[in-house]
């Protein structure tokens, strides 16, 4: 494609308002009038967008420190504490993507994992101490991923793998044919791996039957659920399943342009993926297909997947009214593809090996799953397990609990939490709706009987509060309601008259009028606390 700014297109001149913002450094006085000369965007709108997303809007922070769960848990207070007693500017941040490696901050756009305050101290400004090979890595850092004895036959995914590039599978799918391809992926029952649990074919197949013949792929790896940090494992260890995934999904749906939408703290993990799509270019694997990599800019709620398509065309990213759904009128207009990062490197494994094979590696369903574990475990992690593991099979292979487990969120903060008897529930998409809960991101967080609880739901309604993007009231106040109801409840003092007697009411309320899943899923955390550790708000 064309550089956007010499386009006559509008909405593609659009499309760069935040690659531009980016490339000055952020929303700094005047950027934003030299973003409107270059790209005839007027001010304020390029204005409005550098200010929605949390890395444009104020450049003069250069460290984030995260202030999720798994990472409080680790001691991110007393580094945030450190940061500010050694002058650096300095805030927290929702999630990092690195619950395994708490705590971790980011610094410009690259998070540094088991950084503490002695670091800190310790480096006095100097940072290449602390990002030093033994701290973050010469490369994308490594997690640990299932028993090396595992059979590779028994992994769809096999991240501890060797890289690949025969394209074996993108042969074999150019040999079947879209058709072959389809019946493959409906045989497998491959559900989207985001969180929603849509069976993947039902969407190639609404994309390939459309009547418009511009049709998109996007890639969505805007990771930043917290307690999930599995896509970054995919693609720092297997960028090239990824890609051969995605130029599948191309030639399945009709589609000639691919963009893969990275979060804007996964710089290692956009290098390892552009060092790969190079190799798969120079084999001449991707011939025909266009790739675009794009870097976010800070904002949770762009891993919804319409606020994603709104911030590639260069907009806030605030989700859309469905329907129409993106398999209609998705990028620019045209149907599009959007598929989580797990969900397409599942793909070639399933085009070489047939559906039946993957269908029968699942437990209670279908295929294998990442598993995310943090919080008091023994060996933080991801772990590739059939899908509709239990609880206790996936500390096992963590190491074992740390002290006495006492609670767990099965699937990110939306999932809320849920008492350590359910600990031999599958952990699949089914079951854990069966107790209110969701599988989610399968971004799991063990809670031992240390945790204060109702601190640990205070964390995860933060993180919602200043992840809502405002754009539908039952969320932007809802959020907001239940935060301070909490903190009403733990003895602080509040501006408003809130009460945590209207927490259902008003979590109905957001449930049913939000436009999207943060909001539908925002006031679970405290929800389910309120159900199953009552105790913890009596104190």
């Amino acid at each position: 494609m064309s550089d956007p700014l010499e386009e006559t297109d509008p909405a593609r001149r659009r499309a760069a308002v935040p690659e531009r913002l980016a490339s000055a450094g952020g929303l700094a006085p005047g950027v934003s009038r030299e973003v409107e000369r270059e790209t005839r965007v007027p001010e304020a709108e390029v204005h409005a967008v550098g200010s929605f997303f949390h890395l444009l809007a104020r450049p003069e922070v250069k460290v984030r420190v995260c202030t999720g769960l798994s990472c409080r848990l680790k001691g991110a207070d007393a580094l945030l504490a450190a940061c500010r007693e050694e002058g650096l500017a300095v805030e927290g941040a929702s999630c990092l993507a690195a619950c395994d490696r708490a705590p971790a901050l980011l610094r410009g756009r690259r998070t540094l994992p088991e950084v503490g305050p002695e670091d800190i101290r310790r480096a006095g400004g100097d940072w290449e101490c602390i990002e030093s090979p033994a701290a973050s890595g010469s490369g994308p850092w490594l997690g640990r991923v299932g028993p090396e004895e595992d059979d590779p036959e028994s992994l769809a995914l096999n991240l501890h793998g060797a890289r690949d590039t025969s394209a074996a599978a993108l042969r074999r799918a150019l040999e079947i044919g879209p058709d072959g391809v389809l019946d493959a992926l409906e045989a497998s029952g491959l559900q989207g791996r985001g969180g929603a649990g849509f069976p993947a074919h039902v969407k190639w197949r609404a994309v390939r039957d459309q009547a418009e013949t511009e049709r998109y792929v996007v890639l969505n790896a805007d990771e930043g659920e917290p307690g999930t940090f599995k896509d970054r494992e995919v693609l720092s260890r297997r960028p090239d399943r990824v890609i051969e995934g995605l130029a599948i999904a191309a030639h399945t749906v009709g589609a000639r342009e691919i963009y893969l939408y990275l979060r804007g703290e996964f710089e290692l993990q956009r290098l390892a993926l552009e060092h790969a799509l190079e190799d798969a270019r120079s084999a001449g694997l991707v011939e025909g297909l266009s790739f675009h990599v794009h870097e976010g800019h800070g904002a949770y709620i762009c891993g919804e997947e319409t606020a994603l398509l709104e911030a590639l065309e260069g907009k806030r990213g605030m989700p859309r009214l469905k329907p129409p759904f993106p398999v209609e009128v998705g990028l620019f207009g045209k149907p599009t593809l959007v598929h989580n990062v797990e969900t397409i490197a599942c793909v070639p494994s399933i085009v070489e090996r047939g559906g039946a094979w993957f269908r029968g590696l699942g437990k209670t369903q279908p295929g294998t799953k990442l598993y995310c574990i943090s919080g008091h475990v023994e060996r933080p992690g991801t772990y590739e397990l059939p899908l509709g593991s239990t609880l206790d099979e996936l500390a096992r292979e963590a190491g074992g609990y740390l002290g006495t487990p006492y609670a767990f969120s099965p699937g990110g903060a939306s999932s809320g939490f849920l008492p350590i008897r359910h600990r031999d529930l599958p952990l699949d998409f089914a079951a854990l709706a069966e107790v209110g809960s969701m599988l989610g991101s399968a971004g799991v967080v063990v809670l031992n009987d240390t945790v204060d609880l109702a601190d640990a739901v205070e964390d995860q309604l933060r993180f919602f509060e200043a992840e809502s993007c405002g754009q539908c009231a039952p969320c932007r106040i809802g959020t907001r309601y239940l935060h301070e109801a909490v903190r009403r409840a733990r003895g602080e003092e509040v501006r408003s008259n809130v009460d945590l007697s209207h927490a259902a009411e008003v979590a109905w309320q957001m449930n049913e009028g939000s436009i999207c899943g943060l909001g539908q899923a925002a006031a679970l955390p405290l929800t389910s606390a309120l159900e199953h550790f009552p105790e913890a708000f009596e104190r």
